[in-house]
């Protein structure tokens, strides 16, 4: 599947607009990023949270960098069909790696449908 980085984060932008407002809220020092590929040292992945989640801060949590999400475009694109597939993907990829924000493992993910 072929589409440019604009449109891919649009879709990213929109997939966001569909989480709900109260979780949004809830969100402390993490910023979402789009990146073309995964680190190239590991499995191709389609979203990376780094950071501290939520539930592991405690009372010395203070003057640090802000968590990242990363949504990598080219291989969401690889594993999809069209753009239909893309817009599904995106927004699975981006409650996943928000859920891990929040403290939730793959485990957990994955029993919930949205491994």
């Amino acid at each position: 599947m072929e589409m440019d980085r604009d449109r891919f984060e649009e879709l990213v932008g929109e997939a966001l607009d569909e989480v709900p407002e109260q979780l949004l809220r809830l969100m402390d020092n993490v910023v979402i990023l789009v990146e073309d590929d995964s680190p190239p040292d590991g499995p191709e992945l389609l979203g990376l949270y780094e950071g501290h989640a939520l539930t592991a801060r405690g009372w010395d949590y203070a003057g640090v960098l802000p968590d990242r999400i990363t949504i990598y475009r080219h291989p969401i694109l690889r594993i999809c069909d069209s753009e239909d597939d893309v817009v599904d993907e995106v927004a699975v990829t981006v409650v996943h790696e928000i859920a891990h924000h929040f403290g939730i493992d793959d485990a957990r993910l994955h029993a919930l449908g949205w491994g």
